[in-house]
């Protein structure tokens, strides 16, 4: 004995074309919303260093961890030597061989530049809540970028990596 299938009262009591079309269409509207949420991959420009800065900035990515913070470091296709990343989404990302930010040569510069182990980090807030911490004073520009909420003090990452640029970048 086959069973039948049991429509809704709602569906039985609309019109044939419209209950045919009422799974396409649903099917059609979830492929829509799914495809609407996917983001394109994360671009991140690769600063192109010349002369010493290069050279400064290879022997920091060579010292740089396969972890931070207990995030496991994921760097950006295709690789460089110049750009870090740790985590998926949010990344905490460095670049070294970055130009020197235009907003050091103003007054802001001097708002937020903490000093870690003799490393000077100038600060600054992003829009989306995150911090980019950019090194002053050294002969090659390395640039952290911590994003909002992803650690409960964003310098955490810069101190953990402190150490690495200290010892290769002067």
């Amino acid at each position: 004995m086959a069973r039948q299938l049991r429509v809704p009262r709602l569906l039985a009591e609309l019109p044939a074309p419209v209950r045919w079309l009422a799974l396409p269409l649903a099917l059609t509207c979830t492929a829509v919303v799914l495809v609407g949420s996917w983001s394109a991959p994360e671009r991140i420009e690769t600063p192109q260093p010349t002369g010493k800065a290069a050279g400064y900035c290879q022997a920091l990515a060579a010292a740089l961890p396969q972890e931070l913070l207990g995030h496991a470091r994921k760097d950006p296709s295709p690789a460089s030597p110049y750009v870090a990343a740790w985590a998926s989404s949010p990344r905490t990302v460095l670049r070294c061989g970055v130009d020197r930010p235009e907003e050091l040569n103003g007054p802001a510069a001097k708002d937020l530049s903490p000093t870690i182990d003799d490393v000077t980090w100038w600060a600054k807030k992003l829009d989306d809540g995150g911090y980019r911490f950019t090194t002053t004073m050294r002969k090659a520009y390395v640039e952290v970028t911590v994003p909002g909420g992803a650690f409960a003090n964003p310098l955490d990452p810069v101190s953990a990596l402190n150490p690495a640029v200290k010892a290769n970048i002067p």
